[in-house]
């Protein structure tokens, strides 16, 4: 909707000012934070400044594009919905996050978005929306002193509104819980998680090496296990998502439906043997160097690095960001070990399976 016009700047400044220059610009939502990127030619970047600005508080929210902008959700949704993988994970986090908000979708649900008003959205944006929320981060060749100078000027002039970001709880402990739903399909999806250490704590770094050294790559422990060894799976991965109050640490399949219960039997031996004999040297030194391929990737443009950047001024720290993969190259094998004991425990997760109905 932020796109859509402002009190100065009508509809279609995005083709006009953006990618009329060979620009893009869009805009994305997490759990924790929203965030809009442009990426345009250098000389542009005060005007992209003073447009953040401008769209940041001025956006009219028209009340006929709002109705148009609701069907591009849905549809959003429905698309979701329509991808296994996907859907089993947004799923997921309301088996593992119980209650917490947390475990609610980032879309909302096709009931809220159907029935929002201009009313309610304009007061959550005119709450939100203010300059004590905002985090500017700009990248590339640009001149310090009149990035500065344009930051000051528009940004720095909003009045201050007295809006206080509060802390987000941390989820209460798991409550382990076994849910399968029937889904019409070729394949079933099994997910298996635990809660996982938030952003800032110290064992952040040594779970990430975990989960790594888990199911990351094709010799990572559960591949090489279900489905290299044991042939119980097409595919199998692990994943861990740290967030400001919490995160989450995953492990997905896709197998035939009767291969369900030995998976996850196979699954919980794994993660066992890890939690008795801890990970090899050599395991150790894949993850690592996996860690710092992914993160030279991932800040290797102007915009991957302004995207890290954001992440860690809004949510995070950024002196921690600055020196997250310093602290991953200094994670023992015992402390790989000792995370594993800590965050995996084989009797206490929860688990959700997409199974097709039975032939």
């Amino acid at each position: 909707m932020l796109f859509k016009g402002t009190t100065t700047r009508p509809r279609g400044f995005v083709d006009r000012d953006v990618e009329g220059v060979g620009g893009r610009m869009n805009a994305g939502t997490s759990l924790d934070y929203t965030f809009y990127h442009a990426v345009l030619p250098a000389p542009r970047a005060v005007a992209t400044i003073e447009m953040l600005a401008d769209i940041s508080v001025n956006s009219i929210l028209d009340e006929t594009e709002l109705e148009l902008e609701k069907k591009v959700v849905l549809e959003e949704m429905r698309l979701s919905e329509d991808s296994p993988q996907r859907h089993l994970a947004r799923q997921f986090y309301g088996v593992v996050f119980g209650s917490h908000p947390y475990s609610r979708p980032i879309l909302g649900t096709a009931d809220i978005i159907q029935t929002l008003t201009r009313d309610t959205l304009l007061a959550f944006y005119r709450r939100h929306y203010v300059p004590e929320s905002f985090a500017l981060v700009v990248v590339g060749p640009v001149n310090p002193t009149e990035t500065l100078r344009a930051a000051e000027r528009t940004l720095g002039r909003l009045p201050r509104s007295g809006f206080q970001r509060l802390s987000g709880s941390a989820p209460a402990s798991l409550t382990p819980k076994r849910v399968d739903d029937p889904r019409p399909g070729a394949f079933a999806y099994l997910g298996m998680g635990w809660l996982g250490p938030r952003l800032d704590h110290a064992d952040t770094p040594a779970v990430d090496l975990l989960v790594s050294i888990l199911g990351q790559s094709r010799s990572s422990r559960l591949p090489q296990s279900l489905r290299e060894r044991l042939a119980l799976v097409n595919s199998v991965g692990s994943d861990y998502t740290a967030y400001e109050a919490g995160g989450v640490i995953m492990v997905t399949a896709q197998l035939e439906a009767p291969n369900l219960a030995r998976a996850e039997a196979e699954i919980l031996r794994v993660v066992q043997r890890l939690r008795e004999q801890g990970v090899t040297d050599a395991e150790l030194r894949r993850a690592i160097t996996q860690a710092e391929a992914e993160h030279a990737f991932r800040s290797e443009t102007a915009e991957g690095r302004a995207r890290l950047l954001g992440h860690a001024e809004t949510v995070w720290r950024l002196a921690e960001e600055l020196a997250y993969i310093d602290r991953v190259r200094s994670v023992t094998s015992e402390q790989v070990r000792l995370a594993a004991r800590r965050y995996l425990d084989p009797e206490r997760y929860g688990r959700l399976a997409f199974v097709p109905p039975a032939r």
